[in-house]
């Protein structure tokens, strides 16, 4: 009950600092986007860069005996070696989402321990929702109002699938789904699909290109409070502070059997 209790409070502290993160994000979404782009080929602006300085500084405030592994930090050469409890930032997902301004674009939190996500926040600044869940505590989305959010089990007439917008390899999709029933498929940006899937909106999310640990911590740790679940495709539950914070190709459910 005491680690549940900590992993509720904590997430309440969080809620603030993920919309702290968020109105300075939409500060610059506001003005002419600069961007960068990192040794990866991926874009970076200077919201990204922002927001993660706010968040990281919030989080050593709260916890500061908790070591934070934020991406553009990492990107820029600082390895943080994580231990069995640490922060996972990405401050500002789905920048090509932030660049072509269709609002998809998140800012995340998750809280790591023992390889798996216990504890996240999500929130989308573009369109005023938050999402939120913990290990023990359930999930819950923010639009005006609280609600709790589960994962549902797929209707008689079959399934939602959710892919990415920005990425994604159609072919390989379609190999994966081929045998079961679809009713219908979807795109969405940054980890809002984790948030689909947590929600109930959809039942499936595969994912075939390339992903960070902190491009899905948060979401996953959502959809885990939420009765779901992330796996490689062998189906074995994702692991974090994996070498070099890469993921595998990866499967997010919800309540499939």
């Amino acid at each position: 009950m005491e680690r549940n209790s900590f992993h509720a409070n904590l997430l309440e502290d969080l809620l603030p600092v993920a919309r702290a993160a968020g109105k300075v994000i939409m500060d610059i979404y506001a003005r002419p986007i600069e961007v960068a782009t990192k040794a990866d080929s991926s874009p970076v602006t200077q919201a990204d860069e922002a927001a993660e300085v706010l968040i990281t500084s919030a989080l050593h405030a709260l916890t500061p005996d908790i070591p934070v592994v934020a991406e553009e930090a990492f990107a820029a050469g600082k390895r943080e070696v994580p231990g069995k409890r640490f922060w996972l930032v990405d401050p500002l997902d789905g920048t090509r989402e932030f660049i072509s301004r269709n609002g998809e674009f998140t800012v995340n939190i998750a809280l790591i321990e023992d390889g798996q996500p216990v504890l996240g926040v999500i929130y989308a600044p573009a369109i005023g929702r938050l999402y939120a869940g913990a290990a023990g505590v359930g999930s819950f989305v923010e639009d005006g109002s609280r609600r709790a959010i589960t994962c549902r089990r797929p209707p008689d007439e079959g399934l939602t699938v959710v892919s990415s917008r920005s990425h994604g390899d159609e072919q390989e999709l379609d190999r994966f789904l081929l045998g079961r029933k679809v009713a219908s498929r979807t795109t969405a940006g940054s980890s809002l699909k984790l948030c689909l899937v947590a929600a109930g909106q959809a039942d499936l999310y595969p994912r075939f290109g390339r992903t960070m640990e902190w491009d899905i911590a948060a979401g996953h740790a959502v959809l885990a409070a939420a009765g779901g679940r992330v796996t490689d495709l062998a189906g074995k539950d994702l692991r974090y502070a994996k070498p070099g914070f890469e993921n595998p190709h990866f499967v997010a459910s919800g309540r499939l059997h």
